[in-house]
């Protein structure tokens, strides 16, 4: 479709001239108990509050309202290779599924604002978990299964919840991963201690308990169920937290991004027609985790408050069984919209490039592909389109914004596709580039991409009990605008180009993962002096983390040896998730007069990238020395600086 076909210029062109009227426009599509008093209360929170007096549910929007009307649809499709099983949960299902689960949760304890941490593998249980504590004006915070014990202690004392719901081991590929002996060690590290835990029996793994404060979710669930026990939707303020989901720090500290209730829903409700061009009855995938932002947007929250059967996928795009497995799923589920990040695509390509495991299925039903998460390159998008025949949509956002920012908006009608950008700012964002000293640049030139105050519905309105920080990390640098800490630019048509973080968070895979953390780990090691970590690229995982340290004088253990423990050091103390195999021995690091590491340079180098000795270095022998290393090790794409 072309651009003069595309609703997009209207819809956008409306938005800016009243983005009250056309947020409250989009509130129809919510149940309220109490409609707001104003749709934007610019005095309150850090820039204004969305649906300010409003009151309402969550879970009443994604699942009873839709109980009453279409109760026998399918509202989960839980698909498992790695246990070789199926479910399917009706509407209907779902409900008495989390109204009973809700009602174990207050008869744990567990009241309107307490925190639940959900620790939990993808199975439909993680999601009841979510609409159980949405149901009675709980506050979840989810943590993803991989993460180890001192990742979860240090969101058990940020959060400091009520309640832990975990489940006896989580399945990655052919690995049995038990997760309460992690969640055990969390809560022995943790200064805040939770009143009860709820643990769900895997037949893959049984777990042992701690008498007085565990309990068999099975069991607890069962007998609930027996004495007809249902726990009714809580009203709350459509400004209440839903969930905290916390994200890498730079300060190792991580940050726990809050998301209301209502903005919330309003925001979601309208991505799901208008940007994925989905309607309610169909089957909508997002192959991600309910542990990341995607796993709450767009598995649990979105489908389910839109009407749409929602896929739960617990495999891999390869190897669970083969590169066919996303084939699988889209033609025996019918889905229409599949959503995943590049680098499932690039595993999908690696295993199977000429895609003949396409022919064995029928995707006569399937429509488009959404990609996101990290820059999509453009090989792989033309591969997607090449092999798929339908459009394949990149598009950019963040754990902060919720839902996206900049894409090809399906619903409106597309726009032409320019490989490399993820198109146009959607409604509700205005998105600027700007210079260091916080003016516009001229499209084509490379800048900070902040959006402008205030943001949409749906965006995180402040940081879990650290409003000063928020103000910190996202407004203070550019005045007026919230800082994306990404870099890019737009072109003469208004298009957005991403081109990566300009802070010391690196990209795995789609994990956003902080290499301050790293560092703080390898330099831990007794054999360290110093350390840097950065994020080179990779053809699989978009990034990869590569740590190099400096050794104490003295050290009598071979490099190759303490390399070796560094790497288990950061799988034990951050998880498998941050794919750390690669440390280098230097004998030092390159460094500005004032003691500043120069990551970026060192990037540059190991990613072949043309560089340019920086006038603040130290010494500029340092650079050659880096390059020569890494020569050695074969990661330097292009020698030479330019």
């Amino acid at each position: 479709m072309s651009s003069t076909q595309s609703r997009y210029h209207e819809v956008y062109a409306r938005w800016k001239a009243d983005p009250e009227g056309f947020w409250a426009e989009a509130a129809r599509e919510i149940d309220w108990i109490k409609p707001a008093d104003r749709i934007f209360d610019a005095t309150a929170g850090a820039y204004g509050r969305w649906f300010a007096g409003a009151v309402c549910n969550t879970c009443y929007n994604a699942v009873d309202r839709h109980a009453a009307t279409r109760g026998d649809q399918a509202a989960i499709i839980y698909d498992s290779p790695v246990t070789n099983s199926k479910r399917s949960i009706s509407y209907a299902e779902l409900k008495d599924e989390v109204a009973t689960l809700a009602a174990v949760l207050q008869d744990m304890g567990v009241r309107q604002g307490d925190r639940v941490i959900i620790y939990m593998p993808m199975i439909p249980e993680a999601a009841f978990a979510m609409l159980a504590c949405a149901r009675i004006g709980a506050i979840h915070s989810v943590v993803f299964g991989g993460f180890a014990a001192k990742e979860l202690a240090t969101r058990i004392d940020d959060a400091k919840p009520k309640a832990i719901l975990s489940a006896s081991c989580g399945i990655e590929g052919a690995r049995t991963i038990p997760y309460k002996p992690l969640m055990d060690e969390a809560i022995t590290l943790s200064i805040s201690k939770p009143d009860a835990c709820l643990v769900y029996q895997r037949p893959q793994c049984a777990a042992s308990f701690v008498e007085g404060r565990d309990q068999d979710w099975q069991e607890a669930v069962a007998k609930a169920r027996q004495a007809g026990k249902q726990a009714e939707c809580v009203p709350v303020a459509a400004t209440d937290p839903l969930y905290v989901l916390y994200t890498s720090g730079t300060t190792g500290k991580p940050k726990g991004v809050v998301r209301d209730n209502g903005g919330h829903m309003v925001a979601l409700k309208w991505s799901m027609g208008n940007f994925f061009g989905v309607a309610p009855g169909e089957v909508f995938w997002a192959a991600s985790d309910v542990g990341w932002v995607v796993g709450h947007s767009y598995i649990v929250y979105g489908p389910l408050l839109h009407g749409c059967t929602a896929i739960l996928y617990e495999g891999k795009p390869v190897g669970t069984p083969d590169a066919g497995a996303y084939w699988r799923v889209i033609a025996e589920h019918g889905v229409v919209t599949l959503f995943t990040a590049p680098t499932a695509f690039r595993a999908i390509r690696k295993e199977d490039p000429g895609a003949d495991l396409l022919t064995k299925y029928d995707l006569s039903a399937f429509r488009a592909l959404f990609l996101a998460g990290e820059r999509a390159d453009p090989d792989t998008v033309k591969w997607a389109e090449d092999i798929l025949k339908v459009p394949v949509i990149d598009h950019w956002w963040q754990t902060e914004t919720g839902w996206p920012v900049v894409g090809n908006p399906l619903g409106l009608g597309r726009l032409p596709v320019k490989h490399g950008s993820p198109t146009v700012q959607l409604p509700g964002y205005t998105v600027e580039v700007l210079d260091e000293a916080g003016k516009p640049v001229t499209p084509g030139t490379m800048g900070a991409i902040v959006i402008k105050l205030p943001l949409p519905p749906g965006a995180l309105p402040t940081l879990w009990h650290a409003e000063e920080r928020f103000r910190q990390a996202y407004l203070s640098v550019y005045p007026g605008y919230y800082n994306t800490s990404d870099a890019g630019y737009t072109d003469e048509d208004g298009y957005v180009w991403v081109m990566g973080r300009t802070d010391d968070i690196i990209n795995v895979a789609g994990h956003r993962l902080s290499t301050g953390g790293m560092e703080e780990v390898l330099a831990s090691h007794p054999a360290v002096a110093e350390c840097a970590v950065i994020g080179v690229k990779d053809a699989l995982k978009g990034e990869i983390p590569c740590g190099f340290v400096v050794l104490k004088s003295g050290v009598q253990k071979m490099p190759e040896e303490v390399e070796k423990e560094l790497v288990g050091l950061v799988r034990e103390k951050i998880g498998p998730v941050a794919a750390f195999k690669l440390a280098i021995t230097v004998p030092r690091l390159p460094k500005t007069r004032s003691g500043k590491i120069l990551r970026g340079t060192m990037k540059k180098i190991a990613d072949g990238d043309p560089w340019t000795t920086p006038a603040t270095i130290d010494d500029p022998i340092i650079l050659e020395e880096i390059g020569e290393v890494l020569k050695a090790r074969g990661l330097v794409g292009a020698p030479d600086r330019a």
